[in-house]
C-alpha cells in the first residue's frame, strides 16, 4: 500500500525551512567574502570609518549565524511536537458491552482478581 503524502502544511514547513536555511547560508558565505575585502580595505586605508563598517559587518554576520541556529532549534521543536502528536494512543469513547449483566459482572470480577483487589462476589445467578 503506498504511503499517503504528508499534509500540505508539513510540506510548506519543510520547504520554508530549506529555503530559509539555504538563504542564511548564502548570506553568511557572501558576508564572509565581504568581510575579507573590507578587512583589506580597512588595513590599507587605516581609516576609522572603515574599521567601524568592518565591525558592523562582523556583528551582522554573527547575527545571521545566530538566526541560522534558531531556525534549526525551531525545526527540532516542530518535529518534537509532530512526534508527540503521532505517539498519542487512540482515544476510545463510548464502549459498548454486548452481553448479559451476569457476563459483565463475571468479567469485572475477573479483572479485579487480576489486579489482586479483593472484591466480594455478588450473588450471580445463572441464566436459563
Amino acid at each position: 500500500m503506498p504511503v499517503p503524502p504528508p499534509p500540505a502544511d508539513q510540506d510548506d514547513i519543510k520547504d520554508d525551512y530549506e529555503f530559509s536555511r539555504e538563504t542564511y547560508r548564502n548570506l553568511v558565505g557572501k558576508s564572509n567574502e565581504a568581510i575579507e575585502q573590507m578587512l583589506n580595505l580597512a588595513m590599507q586605508s587605516e581609516h576609522p570609518r572603515a574599521f567601524e563598517v568592518l565591525s558592523n559587518m562582523l556583528k551582522n554576520t554573527s547575527d545571521m549565524t545566530d538566526k541560522l541556529m534558531a531556525l534549526q532549534k525551531a525545526k527540532k521543536e516542530i518535529q518534537k511536537k509532530e512526534e508527540a502528536a503521532s505517539d498519542k494512543p487512540a482515544l476510545t469513547q463510548n464502549n459498548l458491552f454486548l452481553g448479559s449483566t451476569t457476563d459483565l459482572q463475571k468479567h469485572l470480577i475477573a479483572q479485579l482478581k487480576e489486579k489482586n483487589v479483593s472484591a466480594s462476589e455478588p450473588d450471580v445467578r445463572q441464566e436459563r
